[in-house]
């Protein structure tokens, strides 16, 4: 099915023809939607401290998470003390919980374990960011607030947007879902404040951001095997939104992938999954692949750490963008 779908988004296959209804109606409501939010007569809840929204419009990874990763760090290096609200997909939460180091992804999805695990950042997960965010302003002292993946949740206020486009498949055909790959039309990407295109094909107006690996560490905690060298013989498996990427930057680093395993997004793994691929040679997996596996993890399973590159304009810009936020909204500089 996956690869269908993916035939159907970015190769042309003809039965996006027999979805263009669906995707109609998918226009019609959506466009109802933010009618009403347009119109008042839906509420936008403004918080007392800046917001940044990190989403996509499309379906699937565009390198949202290590954007996100790229931001904390920013923000932290420059005084700020940043929290994140996230919808924890992949998991079943009830109301909002906050996210602790150590919660797994079945409790709190994915992302949010991945980004808790690195960091140990103030976030609380929930299908209302709003809600979730007044519970991360209730319990912890921070001035900003990080949106992951919330460009369409448009109940929770904005003060900047931030796009990350995929630069390998950008918007696919150009149709909204389930016809293409699009949440919401290509206008909406003329309406953000920051475009980043992760890859290549960066058009003007966006910023070029390249993910450079950082580290190659143990899935299993405090294995202390040697990691393999470039040049060796791995496989390699990945279950996120285009784990095409993720292969091509293993070759282009040099290893000799014997065999490349492709799972469903937010695949909630058990050990006879991976069993069934694992041969024997080092495996190497995403670090989202790697905090669902450090249950049943082995010595020689390792995970790619990723870091985001981005130009300096875009920092520049972004922390002046920020601090105008934050001076609007309580008329003092974010260190005081």
């Amino acid at each position: 099915m996956q690869q269908l779908v993916h035939k159907i988004w970015y190769q042309g296959h003809p039965a996006k023809w027999l979805l263009l209804p669906l995707s109609a109606l998918f226009w019609l409501i959506s466009s109802i939607r933010r009618l009403g939010f347009r119109l008042g007569l839906k509420r936008q809840t403004q918080l007392p401290v800046p917001v940044i929204v990190v989403g996509n419009i499309t379906a699937g990874g565009s390198g949202k998470t290590p954007t996100v990763l790229y931001l904390i760090e920013l923000l932290r290096q420059q005084g700020w003390r940043p929290g994140v609200v996230s919808r924890g997909y992949g998991a079943s939460i009830d109301g909002e919980l906050e996210v602790r180091t150590g919660m797994t992804p079945a409790e709190v999805g994915d992302e949010p374990a991945m980004i808790a695990l690195r960091t140990g950042i103030p976030m609380v997960v929930g299908a209302s960011r709003v809600k979730a965010a007044h519970q991360l302003l209730a319990n912890h002292d921070v001035n900003v607030i990080l949106c992951d993946d919330g460009l369409q949740h448009y109940q929770l206020g904005r003060d900047i947007e931030i796009l990350v486009i995929d630069g390998e498949r950008r918007f696919g055909n150009g149709l909204l879902i389930p016809a293409g790959p699009l949440r919401e039309g290509l206008w909406r990407k003329n309406t953000v404040d920051f475009s980043l295109c992760n890859g290549q094909n960066a058009e003007a107006g966006e910023f070029a951001m390249t993910l450079q690996p950082s580290a190659l560490l143990p899935v299993l905690p405090g294995a202390d095997a040697i990691p393999p060298s470039v040049g060796d013989e791995v496989n390699a498996m990945a279950g996120i939104g285009n784990p095409q990427r993720f292969f091509s930057a293993l070759s282009a680093q040099g290893y000799k992938i014997a065999a490349a395993h492709e799972f469903a997004d937010h695949m909630a793994y058990q050990a006879s999954d991976i069993a069934i691929i694992d041969n024997g040679l080092p495996l190497l997996m995403t670090e989202k692949d790697a905090v669902k596996c450090r249950e049943f993890a082995k010595q020689h399973w390792w995970y790619v750490a990723v870091d985001a590159n981005l130009p300096p304009q875009f920092s520049t810009q972004l922390l002046e963008k920020l601090s105008r936020a934050a001076n609007a909204k309580q008329g003092t500089s974010h260190g005081l």
